[in-house]
């Protein structure tokens, strides 16, 4: 399967016309295959995905920055773990954005995200993002105080003001090679309902469920809304979202992968070219290297072994000593 047709459904390059309702939670693109299949799959891109980051790193002309937006329980962890588990540790950093600090709170909006941003060469994934900023907090305007933000500024407004400072923040990185790739998990109420269940109903995975998350549950439409308001204010081509279905973990996986190939694909990655004087250079270090290996060993001859005379029977060697005769 082309990695075009698994994304092309989910990218959202109409943003005027974006309605939430109209991708569905359970989509499968069509794609019916079992639970192996999906993981060879998915081995081939992450194989790719190596490929290709090996290349970004060694050029170090681009970065990436991946973005993973969702509801409690839609999979961005598990996203992660699977689609990332090839790339090198030493060209990826994930940053969790948690409440914000004091220290966060005292800096615009933007201020903690922009300082965990991927270098030249790596890839920078947000679990978790800037976009609190218009999710969380606008579900809960309460919020909004602790920011401390003059009274004239934090009006009905703020929003679209939010909206506009993400996509200059976004084209400016874009301007300045920055690949952005923006994924928002969309997982039904339905699925999310078993799943929290799960987490209750076995030990193993209770540390992952918290009362809070019942709390924002109860808040489902709000979220819904604004998450709708988001996409639609935010999804350009520098910087696009993808509104990947999230019930069926394997399938969320896969379309996530593909995305993220595609994308990098397009950069046209390459290892970096030696030419001229440096790789001149480089030939006299490999002929002096070349030059300091150890002289061959001379062919040792085999010593050849006298066979001593064997009793008939074939067991123990005839000897001289007056006991063996």
């Amino acid at each position: 399967m082309k990695f075009g047709k698994l994304t092309r459904h989910y990218r959202v390059d109409h943003p005027a016309k974006f309605r939430l309702r109209d991708y569905d939670p359970a989509d499968t693109d069509g794609l019916d295959i079992n639970k192996d299949e999906a993981k060879a799959m998915l081995a081939d891109s992450v194989a790719r995905l190596s490929e290709l980051q090996e290349k970004l790193y060694a050029q170090d002309r681009w970065s990436v920055l991946i973005v993973f937006q969702a509801m409690d329980a839609a999979g961005k962890d598990g996203v992660i773990k699977h689609v990332m588990s090839g790339i090198n540790p030493q060209g990826c950093q994930v940053h969790a954005f948690k409440q914000p600090s004091a220290e966060e709170l005292d800096h615009d909006f933007l201020w903690r995200t922009a300082k965990a941003l991927p270098e030249r060469g790596r890839i920078g994934i947000f679990n978790r993002s800037h976009y609190e900023e218009v999710l969380v907090v606008r579900a809960h305007p309460e919020l909004l105080e602790r920011q401390h933000l003059p009274e004239q500024l934090a009006g009905k407004n703020i929003w679209e003001r939010r909206f506009e400072s993400i996509r200059e923040f976004e084209r400016h990185l874009a301007r300045n090679g920055t690949l952005v790739l923006k994924f928002f998990l969309n997982v039904s109420k339905e699925e999310q309902r078993k799943r929290f269940l799960a987490r209750l109903e076995e030990p193993a995975k209770r540390w992952k469920f918290s009362m809070g998350d019942v709390a924002e549950r109860k808040l489902w439409d709000t979220y819904m809304g604004a998450y709708e308001d988001m996409i639609r204010a935010t999804s350009r081509k520098e910087a696009p979202w993808y509104v990947v279905p999230a019930d069926n973990k394997w399938f969320t996986r896969l379309t996530v992968a593909a995305a993220i190939v595609k994308a990098l694909d397009e950069l046209d990655l390459s290892y970096p070219k030696i030419a001229g004087a440096p790789a001149a250079e480089l030939e006299k270090v490999r002929q002096a290297l070349l030059a300091e290996a150890p002289p061959a060993k001379p062919a040792k001859k085999a010593a050849e072994k006298k066979k001593k005379p064997v009793r008939a029977g074939g067991k123990k060697p005839v000897t001289d000593s007056a006991s063996g005769a």
